[in-house]
């Protein structure tokens, strides 16, 4: 199975995998970049830095990954080439050049402390700025006897996108759909167990940016069973708040979005099989709303370098119904490069997309 933890678990020995493809993409989180709110991430994060640095601990051991991809398409309803997978507007995905950076701090009786730093510097195509800087985690994690907790930039945890990284990856979960978000600001506590994990996050609601006027993000997930010993996995998540109206760091417009959702999630590993399955029932912007997606693929060569997957996606609501059906293609050509390819068709906007990606990713030794 192409399974690779992310570079923050491997010091924590979390199961979270990064699906990488062998090798592991935001948010539905963009504020419309102004000067001023940037200022404020970037200070969130030098605060963060500066605390950790005050910390009266000793740095054992750290992590530092360079990251480059390339991406570009064809979709036929823009009737041009694209330089993204979803949506101009989207942080996911995009030619950049990214690092992902973790290190891990400890005292005399262990391990305290976890900081994480990953960005990119992404190429907008279509966007009002030709480049673009994304923050997907800059948080501080505290390791303590009950639980860990983690202030900054991560995941909130609600779904499936809680537990997996799909920072590289072309198809993305429902997070990605407007039912939450793959990073946003605020705290939050996880522990792992024997049988499960568990984790409560109370977020800013508003992903990529720092933004807060009014939102909010209260959620919390429950997981049954470790991946890598039973194969199969469930989770059981609660999500209410409200939460901007935004795609990536582009605000689509000043209202909050009422957000009371369950959701419940499975994956389930069979040999060279591998199913994913998140269901999500309640309100959205005051609407009954029903959504699923189901990832489902095949690993073929040795160690399963190449696999091929198939995602459907509905979204139904008492006023609409929305479907998207998506196939694509993963080959890990070398440990540090992944070639990925994507097909997609969208019956509402009448739109089949197919994109190419190149993705490298290399850790590196100072």
């Amino acid at each position: 199975m192409f399974i690779r933890r992310d570079s923050t678990s491997e010091f924590l020995s979390l199961d979270r995998e990064r699906n990488s493809g062998l090798k592991t993409g935001p948010s539905s989180g963009r504020a419309s970049g102004s000067r001023s709110r940037r200022v404020i991430g970037i200070g969130f994060v030098g605060a963060l830095l500066g605390f950790g640095g005050a910390l009266p601990l000793r740095a054992l051991n750290y992590l530092f990954f360079l990251e480059l991809q390339g991406v570009a398409g064809y979709s036929t309803s823009a009737r041009k080439v694209i330089a993204y997978s979803m949506d101009p507007f989207e942080t996911m995905q995009k030619p950049g050049l990214g690092f992902d950076y973790v290190q891990r701090f400890s005292g005399r009786t262990g391990d305290i402390a976890v900081l994480s730093l990953q960005g990119r510097l992404v190429w907008n195509a279509d966007g009002e700025k030709t480049f673009e800087p994304q923050l997907y985690n800059a948080f501080l994690k505290f390791k303590t006897r009950p639980f860990d907790i983690w202030v900054g930039h991560d995941r909130p945890k609600f779904g499936l996108s809680s537990i997996l990284d799909n920072h590289a990856l072309f198809l993305q979960f429902l997070n990605m759909k407007g039912f939450g978000f793959d990073r946003d600001w605020g705290v939050g506590i996880e522990k792992d167990m024997s049988k499960g994990q568990f984790g409560l996050s109370l977020t800013t609601g508003s992903g990529m940016a720092l933004k807060m006027k009014g939102n909010y993000f209260l959620s919390g997930r429950l997981g049954f069973g470790v991946l890598n010993e039973d194969n199969i996995t469930a989770g059981l998540s609660l999500g209410y708040g409200k939460l901007r109206d935004v795609a990536g760091y582009e605000a689509l417009s000043d209202n909050l979005i009422d957000f009371a959702m369950a959701a419940l999630d499975v994956t389930w590993l069979k040999d060279n099989f591998e199913n994913r399955i998140e269901l999500m029932g309640g309100k959205r912007a005051g609407l009954a709303t029903l959504a699923a997606v189901w990832r489902f693929g095949v690993g073929f060569l040795e160690e399963n370098r190449l696999k091929l997957e198939f995602q459907p996606t509905a979204i139904l609501t008492t006023e609409s119904k929305r479907f998207e059906f998506a196939g694509g293609l993963t080959f890990l050509a070398h440990s540090d490069w992944t070639l990925r390819t994507m097909v997609s068709y969208d019956p509402e906007l009448k739109d089949t997309r197919i994109v190419f990606q190149v993705y490298f990713y290399k850790g590196i030794r100072f």
